[in-house]
Order: structure tokens, then C-alpha cells, then sequence
């Protein structure tokens, strides 16, 4: 069976979780979002964007 989740959503519960849990402040989730964002619209975003790449496929055992 696969299951199929948007990673907003899957970041959201982590988001939720640290906030309910470890006592991660709000203002501290929103200003690290928002750094992702603002990672996400420079030069390194092609190699976050290949490192994540390859992490997801040693976790799912599909690399080559």
C-alpha cells in the first residue's frame, strides 16, 4: 500500500508537534519557514534541492 502525503502536510505536523511538545515558540517555527522560503530563491537551492533528493532515495533503498 503506498500513501501519498504533501510535504506541507507532513511538515505542518512536524511544525505542530515541536511547538505541542518540545516548546518550540510559534515565532520561531514562522521565522524558520520563512528562511526556507528565502533559501529556496538562491543559488543554493539547486544543491538543497539534490541533497534532499538523495536522502529521500537512501531512506526509500532506491539508489542506484
Amino acid at each position: 500500500m503506498t500513501l501519498t502525503l504533501p510535504l506541507v502536510v507532513v511538515l505542518g505536523v512536524v511544525a505542530w508537534a515541536a511547538i505541542k511538545f518540545l516548546g518550540v515558540r510559534m515565532w520561531v517555527a514562522v521565522v524558520i519557514a520563512l528562511f526556507g522560503f528565502y533559501l529556496a530563491d538562491t543559488f543554493l537551492a539547486p544543491a538543497i534541492d539534490s541533497g534532499t533528493r538523495s536522502g529521500v532515495e537512501i531512506v526509500n533503498g532506491t539508489h542506484d
